[in-house]
């Protein structure tokens, strides 16, 4: 029986430091190395990722972690001049101090197994239906702290929330918060929280059965007491003094919040003796206590500014005993004795009916304004028992709604919750209210003076069939006044950094505009452009969009705009026009980006060079480019990798930057460099036990398809790929994706094809781009993909009689429809898919409660126009109209409750298959979405799925399942989870 440690509350661990010897992990010379082997089940959940990556402001520690979904993680610590690492067990979440003298993380529960519960170990913490794997019921996270250089931890045992001052290295808050719900469950990656119903209901009850069987309560009863009000007690709050060690705790604490400096700690405290409820202040320097406000309430959302000289939070309190309690705002100046009132229901300002809502106010920048939300005040608490009003359970759907009522169910919360941002001017104490029912959305920023409005109130009813159309405003914060920027509007706009100007795109006519906000005056930006700044490969009967603006120059002097490939600078009365990229970009394909890696930077620099991300369009090779400041200047290449990076991050305060580079082959470990890219080096090794495995290797091949176009696609091939054999072939489509040459693939398991399991076990896999035409995009797969696998067919490696192909979602729709036009594949599998446009365009997104109509009309569907205005189309389109040329076997998985594609759409072609003896499968996991989310369900999919292909593709036995099918009274009870197991733990991953 394992042993478990009793651990203490507070502990200190010596960390062993880790050596890692890369020689250790290849033969020694003249030893034969052993054989390589597929990739099996048994990798998929000891397959680590990384997570977590920082690096200290000084650049000379990296921290990470590293996590799988069997093992325990490990948090790893490098020391990136000696390369000395430190690791932690399941430490997570890693932050440093800003004098790197420290790392802080959160150390979570160890994992259970099968062989916990065999043994009595408590209940696993795993999602419905499914197995161990999760934290052990009630286990709870706790606190780590690592002294740098020596690598020392102290554990803090129990901790939910750590939080350091953001510019103090001294002090540490450690809050207990509250431990689990009796009975509750910890959750475990890729599981899903509960099982929903088996079938659920095309439109779900609005109010509980239970509700609907109440009766009224009788003439002249007595309604009952209102239930008495009910706030969560807090937790200890530990301090702690970095430097000294010594501890100060401060029970009963629900909230806290530092400065930015760390001189002053503000939390609020809720306990059973209500004379200790209160918002406090605490002076670190001297720990001096202020009460800020007390009495009997609820205290939460502290906020101070940036400055650190002010606090504003929400309190109850003065009328926590009525029924109805609604906040106000407290404002603090650090140093005073107590907080003043600031804004209630009677402020001056404040609109009729209209109350404090429940979230976090907030300071502008300068800290000269706090901005808060309203809301209409909450209802009182519903009566209850004979009192409760009767209901029924019925929905009306007028024509009229602005939403249909499946919309507005999905955004009942949303609706319910709706507040609107309002501003009080601190200097004269001044309240503006700033959105309001007919403009819900004001976003102040920056600027103190003016924010962008939008409202799409009048145009709700067009996104069923259309898209999102949106009115535009200029709202002035000094007194709410608005004035009309765009009406019915694609986009939206933007203020430039010294709110000069606004800028938007107008898709319609495909140019920038900008507009002066002291005037109005509006100019075309890029009318007068010898390239366009349309989205060029736009291939949907919407309109297209644009390559986005790259920023402002200092002074809102002049504004970058991007083409396809280069950036364009002008003035924003666009005079002075000119390609600061020197058209490099369409010369060499290659897409330039300006790249900002300081956070701080808002506008782009003038006085030096800037750095532009850049990616070969044909190549898909990336890396970056330096531009010097000037007129005639060129970029400068510093790094093209035949790799993609990934998270490139700069130390604060060093010239020191981490990264990621992948390939198909290649896992994105973490690499370092200098500011310039150089010396680069890799840092980790998440997953050694790749090289056991036989691998594979991605290339572009071209083709041209039926209309003679030059198209790509994605070819990989195993790594002991040999062109005199002829191989099994899968085909993964759905829509554009070459992009992901150089995208690193793990074992997995999930609704598609798992590529590197296919490759491993002697596939090769394509995946082919596809273009569109507006009413035919069924027809359009057809022109793309089946050239694409003749073209892999003549090169003579790939068996014509074992090409399977797969798809979900738009690529179940293509493939569904291919097989009616094509037997050109063994074996198909479709998930997801619409086989019948006609019924599914007026289908519900479950997900969104939207119609599909705009999905055909305007976007991915592509049929251009209503069913009654291209009736062909749509049945052209319709597989379901042509399901007697089915000849190949097919298999789909498709559940009750997707909430994308209605799942009838597999019950309409799965019944016409079996009506006319074509041979079909279809799985439905009860309860599931558009795509998997229980893991559990994920494995055994993927098994099903992969015994199909290997069937028909490897020429593996053909499975009981497809031989005798699954009776409902023994649905689901093979056990396929035995397989994902592995009886000897993987190589250590992490350090190089």
């Amino acid at each position: 029986m394992r042993k478990r440690l009793i651990r203490q509350m507070v502990s200190v661990v010596t960390v062993m430091t880790v050596a890692v010897a890369w020689t250790a992990l290849v033969p020694s010379v003249g030893a034969q190395a052993p054989a390589k082997r597929p990739l099996g089940y048994d990798a998929v959940d000891y397959w680590r990722s990384i997570g977590g990556t920082r690096l200290s402001d000084d650049g000379q520690w990296l921290a990470y972690q590293l996590t799988s979904q069997a093992l325990d993680g490990e948090l790893v610590v490098r020391n990136l001049t000696s390369g000395q690492e430190f690791r932690h067990p399941r430490g997570t979440s890693p932050n440093f101090t800003p004098d790197s003298k420290f790392v802080l993380f959160t150390i979570v529960p160890p994992k259970t197994t099968d062989d916990d519960e065999a043994e009595g170990g408590g209940e696993a913490a795993a999602p419905a239906g499914g197995r161990g794997g999760g934290a052990a019921a009630g286990a709870r996270n706790s606190a780590g702290i690592m002294a740098l250089p020596s690598g020392t931890v102290t554990t803090v045992e129990q901790v939910s929330t750590i939080r350091l001052a953001p510019e103090s290295s001294t002090w540490l808050a450690l809050h207990k918060g509250r431990p689990p719900a009796a009975g509750g469950r910890g959750g475990r990656a890729g599981g899903a929280a509960a099982t929903p119903p088996a079938t659920p209901p095309a439109t779900p009850p609005a109010t509980p059965p239970a509700a609907a069987a109440q009766t009224p309560a009788a003439a002249g009863a007595t309604p009952p007491a209102t239930p008495e009000k009910k706030k969560d007690p807090g937790s200890d709050l530990i301090i702690r003094n970095l430097t000294t060690g010594a501890d100060i705790t401060i029970p009963e604490v629900t909230e806290f919040q530092w400065n930015k400096g760390g001189a002053w700690l503000a939390y609020a405290v809720s306990s059973p003796d209500a004379e200790k409820d209160g918002a406090f202040a605490r002076q670190m320097s001297d720990g001096t206590v202020r009460t800020l406000h007390s009495g009997r309430g609820r205290y939460k959302s502290l906020s101070f500014d940036d400055a650190g000289a002010q606090l504003a939070f929400l309190s109850d309190q003065a009328e926590y005993e009525k029924p109805v309690s609604p906040f106000r705002v407290y404002h603090w100046q650090t140093g005073g004795n107590a907080a003043t009132e600031l804004i209630s229901a009677a402020t001056q300002g404040m609109p009729e009916g209209m109350v404090v809502h429940d979230s976090a106010p907030q300071f502008s920048e300068d800290g000269r304004q706090l901005r808060i939300n309203t809301a209409p005040p909450p209802p009182p608490p519903a009566p209850t028992g004979a009192a409760a009003p009767r209901t029924f359970n019925v929905d009306l759907w007028h024509y009229q709604d602005s939403q249909l009522q499946p919309m507005q169910r999905v955004r009942a919360t949303q609706e319910r919750n709706r507040s609107y941002r309002a501003v009080m001017h601190l200097s004269n104490k001044r309240f503006v209210q700033l959105a309001t029912p007919d403009l819900p959305s004001v976003n102040p920023g920056r600027d103190l003076n003016w924010a962008i409005g939008t409202s799409s109130l009048p145009y709700e009813q067009e996104i069923s069939w259309d898209r999102t159309y949106s009115d535009v405003f200029l709202v002035d914060l000094r007194n709410g006044q608005r004035r009309r920027l765009l009406e019915k509007a694609g986009g939206g706009a933007t203020l430039s950094p010294g709110a000069e100007y606004i800028t938007f795109y107008d898709d319609m006519i495909g140019h920038w505009f900008s507009q002066r906000v002291s005037d109005g005056t509006r100019v075309n930006l890029t009318e007068r452009l010898p390239v366009r700044v349309v989205n060029e490969t736009h291939d949907s009967p919407s309109q297209p969009g644009s390559y986005g603006i790259a920023g402002w120059t200092d002074g809102d002097r002049t504004l970058w705009i991007n083409d396809r490939y280069d950036i364009w600078e002008m003035r924003p009365d666009g005079t002075n026009a000119r390609m600061v990229t020197g058209g490099e970009g369409r010369k060499q394909e290659i897409v330039f980006r300006y790249r900002n890696l300081d956070p701080e930077q808002r506008t782009i620099p003038t006085s030096g060079p800037v750095l532009l991300s850049a990616t070969n369009d044909r190549t898909k090779a990336q890396g970056f480019y330096r531009l010097a400041a000037g007129a005639n200047a060129t970029p400068q290449p510093i790094v093209m990798l035949d790799k993609a990076f990934g998270g490139v991050t700069k130390a604060k305060n060093a010239e020191r930057l981490v990264f990621t580079l992948s390939r198909y082959e290649e896992f994105p470990n973490l690499w370092v460099s200098d500011g310039n890219f150089g010396n680069m080096q890799k840092v980790s090794d998440a997953n050694p036990e790749q090289a056991e495995y036989v691998w594979g290797t991605s290339e572009l091949i071209e083709y041209f398809n039926n209309d003679g176009v030059k198209m790509r696609a994605i070819l990989t091939k195993p790594e002991n790929f040999d062109p005199t054999k002829q191989y099994p072939m899968m085909v993964y489509i759905y829509e554009d994706l070459t992009q992901g040459l150089h995208s690193y693939s793990s074992p997995g398991v999930g609704t598609s094809v798992i590529i590197p399991r296919y490759v491993s076990n002697g596939y090769i896999v394509l995946r082919p781009d596809i273009t569109y035409t507006t009413g035919f995009p069924g027809e359009d797969s057809e022109k793309n993909v089946i050239p694409a696998v003749q073209y892999m067919l003549a090169q003579g490696y790939v068996d014509p009689k074992r090409v399977g192909i797969q798809g979900h979602s738009w690529g179940g729709y293509q493939i569904t429809h291919m097989i009616t036009r094509t037997d050109m594949f063994a074996a198909v599998q479709a998930g997801a898919s619409v086989t019948n446009m006609v019924s599914a365009y007026g289908g519900i997104r479950w997900g969104t409660g939207m119609v599909r109509q705009f999905q055909y009309e305007k976007t991915q569907s592509r049929i251009g126009a209503p069913p009654w205005d291209k009736t062909l189309e749509f049945i052209e389109n319709s597989p379901i109209f042509w399901v007697e040329k089915v000849n190949t076997p097919y298999l789909t998985i498709h559940n009750d409750a997707d909430d994308a594609v209605p799942w009838y759409q597999a019950i309409e072609f799965f019944t016409a298959l079996r009506r006319l003896g074509k041979e079909a499968y279809f799985f439905n996991y009860n309860g599931e979405f558009h795509g998997l989310r229980n893991r559990d369900n994920m494995k055994h999919w993927t098994v099903h799925q992969d015994e199909f292909f290997d069937h028909y593709l490897l020429g593996k036995p053909k499975p009981e399942w497809m031989e005798k099918g699954v009776p409902f009274l023994e649905r689901g009870t093979r056990d396929v989870l035995g397989m994902f197991k592995r009886t000897t733990t993987p190589p250590t991953g992490g350090g190089q």
